[in-house]
């Protein structure tokens, strides 16, 4: 839609507007909880057993969707977007029934249960990957170019309040159901549900490319999206950023889960409400992103949130360096340590995390890096939605989605070389030093001229 036109109806009156953003919260709360109670398992055989095994969940997560972005984005300019909405919606009820049946088989033998999960995992990763394109591609077809910024902070701030609440539900639900995890699953079905029936009110708009051929090139980037690429150096650079800020941002939840339950000994409810204290800074700092860029895409917000996610990197290294680890990994008896088997068998955990002032300590940091990462972030999903041509604004969605992908799977072998290295023996801390330091060229070098921007205000 171009910006000379005017929508239907305002953004907040716009039945599809509602449809899109219930529907994508749903999702992203689903995926969130699944996701870090799986890590949270992989912590409680780390403390029985010594051996991590977060990176490879974290990678079971990404690889299919790194595989399938890029044939996703096809599929979404080849096809309605909104009927891939549903259907993706109606494929993740199955994948979270799958996931009640993994919690209920594998039971209280963690090797096998984590095996089944990280199975699941792989599936909800796929479902995802063709979820992602044709939900950021629609955005420009449903409203106007001016309503692109509000209405993708708007989408991320409840994207991240899905991460809250996602997060911190799932260490509490953890720790209070007692051996009993399949409920869990078994309400994200019904969530599964609700968030199909939303989708239904997402109105229909014209498939950008109805008669593009499949070639194996869409399998990962487009030769015409390289084109475009190679002519644009602004957005060869805003995808690059965005893949390095998603190879940090997916060693983030797994530096901080060890943190929180391994280095500073708190429950799993305590860790992940720790956790998504990042969430909630997110979502402050998209809608304030979105108010400082008006109707422009604002560059200059990534240099401000990229020092200021150092800055808070560096107060979590200084809250760890005076808190060392509690308890060694693989010392605690599974029967016994209440933090190696909660959700095993255990009477429900109390909560009493706030009590403590390094939970405090640590919690002020990660809501700044929260709010500093919001800014970093929208910016960078402005430009990828509205530089390039109408026809290949898909396949944009399905590139950035491979090369952040790509990142989160760096993310995995980082926190796997993290773990044999600097953070062997629960020193976790040292983790958000070398995601600082993952971050500080950006700061230093990207810097678009003014000549550059240029083109991202016109929409071809």
């Amino acid at each position: 839609m171009n910006s000379s036109e005017s929508p239907a109806a305002s953004l907040t009156r716009d039945r599809s507007f509602w449809g899109m953003l219930v529907t994508q919260f749903l999702g992203a709360f689903n995926d969130n909880l699944f996701k870090q109670l799986v890590l949270l398992v992989c912590l409680d055989y780390a403390l029985r057993t010594g051996d991590d095994r977060q990176f490879m969940a974290q990678a079971m997560f990404a690889v299919p969707f790194m595989l399938l972005s890029g044939f996703a984005g096809w599929l979404s300019d080849r096809l309605s977007k909104r009927w891939l909405i549903v259907l993706c919606k109606v494929a993740e009820i199955v994948v979270m029934l799958l996931g009640a049946a993994a919690f209920w088989i594998g039971g209280d033998d963690l090797s096998a249960l984590l095996l089944l999960l990280f199975g699941v995992l792989a599936l909800m990763s796929a479902q995802s990957a063709f979820f992602g394109p044709p939900k950021y591609g629609i955005l420009p077809e449903l409203f106007a170019d001016r309503d692109l910024p509000k209405a993708n902070g708007l989408i991320q701030m409840t994207t991240f309040l899905a991460i809250i609440f996602g997060t911190a539900s799932a260490g509490f639900l953890k720790d209070q159901l007692a051996g009993r995890l399949w409920i869990i699953s078994a309400g994200c079905v019904v969530i599964a549900v609700i968030g199909t029936t939303t989708s239904l009110l997402i109105r229909r708009t014209p498939v950008a490319e109805p008669d593009a051929r499949f070639t194996p090139s869409a399998l990962f980037v487009h030769h015409s999206l390289w084109e475009t690429l190679r002519r644009d150096r602004l957005l060869l650079q805003v995808l690059m950023v965005s893949s390095l800020f998603w190879l940090v941002g997916g060693l983030v939840p797994l530096a901080v889960n060890a943190f929180g339950k391994v280095q500073l000994g708190f429950s799993d409810t305590g860790t992940s409400v720790l956790l998504s204290c990042t969430g909630f800074g997110i979502a402050a700092g998209c809608v304030l992103a979105g108010k400082l860029s008006g109707e422009r895409v604002r560059y200059g917000l990534v240099s401000i949130g990229t020092w200021g996610i150092v800055a808070s990197f560096a107060v979590l290294v200084a809250v760890g360096w005076f808190h060392p680890p509690v308890e060694a990994m693989g010392a605690a008896d599974g029967a016994d340590g209440a933090a190696a088997g909660a959700g095993f068998g255990e009477a429900p955990v109390e909560i009493d995390f706030y009590r403590t002032a390094v939970w405090w300590l640590a919690a002020a940091p990660m809501t700044t890096l929260g709010v500093f990462s919001g800014l970093f972030a929208v910016p960078l999903q402005v430009a990828l939605q509205t530089r390039p041509p109408r026809d290949l604004k898909g396949r944009m969605i399905g590139a950035m989605n491979l090369f952040n992908w790509i990142g989160i799977v760096l993310s995995s072998v980082v926190y796997f070389g993290l773990t044999a290295t600097v953070a062997a023996g629960g020193h976790y801390h040292w983790a958000f030093a070398v995601a600082g330091a993952l971050l500080i060229p950006v700061g230093l070098f990207f810097r678009p001229s003014p000549e550059t921007q240029r083109p991202a205000s016109v929409n071809p």
